[in-house]
């Protein structure tokens, strides 16, 4: 069976196509536009710029994704979109596209949540990975710890309290007079840092609790900004961002044993942006792999915004025949009221 995914919850523009192989689906294509260079100037997103620059792109982007796969509209035989959660323009311009588009070629279109898509792009690569596993999703807009148990049933363990791991990434280099995104520059400026250089702080790292909280760290960073000279942050800024790298790291690693140790799961998932970030890969193996705890990640590419994530999703529901009669899976609400 042959899937397209449209990704659009944020500032890509993604599409892809994958082929329903056992026992992985198999990327034909997954073509992205990223808009980098719209918001760069602003240091962050602009909802309206963005739902315009995904109404340009679109179309050109599925366009490249049905050239690249050597592929027809006609051969597409379901479509899955991103229904949320992201910006509400973005959104509905991949959703409104997907819909529109299977229409008129008569086949099903799978509203997708964005946060299973980042799981899904970890299981593209896994070995074999069954339910239930713990993940940690963690990105711009999202960090959280969630149990997935078998059905798709999500067992909420603990989230961000104000700022993502990756909005903390972006804010304290936005600090630092880095530029926008900031979290790739940050580690790969860290490398090469003294990650003692100076400590930023871990909140909530004593907690009982999976909770996360990355709001004080910007504040400690624009004290640090502002008790030192432009030249001194300049000078040391490898230090400085191997620090502020470790900080946030510290506390995503330390969340994820005390999750592990709570529900002893032998399994971990790991998806979103942040998850690209080499330091933590190699934090989370040192820690799982000497006790045979398995250690998902999706490719680099794989780990920020795409289509290939989205498709893979509604295929792993497809597989569980669960997608519904309506054609719409509703939003995962992991915490249940």
């Amino acid at each position: 069976m042959i899937w397209m995914g449209i990704e659009s919850s944020c500032d890509e523009t993604a599409c892809a196509i994958l082929q329903d192989d056992f026992p992985r689906p198999r990327i034909l294509a997954n073509e992205l536009y990223s808009q980098i260079r719209e918001h760069e100037i602003y240091g962050g997103v602009v909802p309206e710029i963005a739902a315009r620059a995904h109404l340009e792109k679109i179309a050109v982007i599925v366009r490249s994704a049905l050239q690249k796969a050597n592929k027809t509209p006609k051969e597409i035989q379901a479509i899955a979109y991103t229904r949320g959660p992201g910006l509400m323009g973005p959104l509905l311009v991949g959703a409104n596209f997907a819909r529109g588009l299977a229409r008129d070629l008569e086949i099903p279109a799978y509203g997708i949540n964005h946060l299973e898509g980042h799981i899904a792009a970890a299981w593209l690569f896994a070995e074999t990975l069954e339910a239930p596993f713990l993940t940690l999703t963690v990105s711009g807009g999202h960090t959280e710890l969630v149990v997935e148990n078998p059905g798709f049933r999500y067992e909420l363990l603990g989230r961000t309290r104000d700022d993502a791991a990756g909005e903390a990434f972006d804010k304290c280099g936005k600090l630092l007079g880095l530029g926008y995104p900031a979290g790739p520059l940050i580690g790969k400026l860290g490398k090469t840092g003294n990650r003692k250089f100076h400590h930023f702080p871990r909140a909530l790292k004593n907690r009982d609790n999976g909770d996360f909280s990355f709001s004080g760290l910007k504040t400690s960073v624009l004290r640090y900004v502002e008790s030192n000279t432009p030249e001194f942050i300049r000078e040391n800024i490898h230090d400085i961002c191997a620090s502020l790298e470790d900080a946030i790291v510290d506390t995503l690693v330390h969340k994820v044993i005390w999750a592990l140790k709570k529900t002893g799961l032998r399994n971990l998932v790991v998806g979103g942006g942040v998850s690209a970030n080499a330091r933590l890969r190699e934090r989370l193996s040192h820690y799982c792999e000497p006790r045979g705890i398995g250690l998902h990640f999706p490719s680099p590419p794989l780990s920020t915004d795409n289509g290939a994530m989205i498709a893979a999703a509604a295929i792993r529901r497809a597989r569980e025949q669960a997608l519904l009669q309506n054609s719409e899976i509703k939003p995962w609400m992991p915490l249940a009221d």
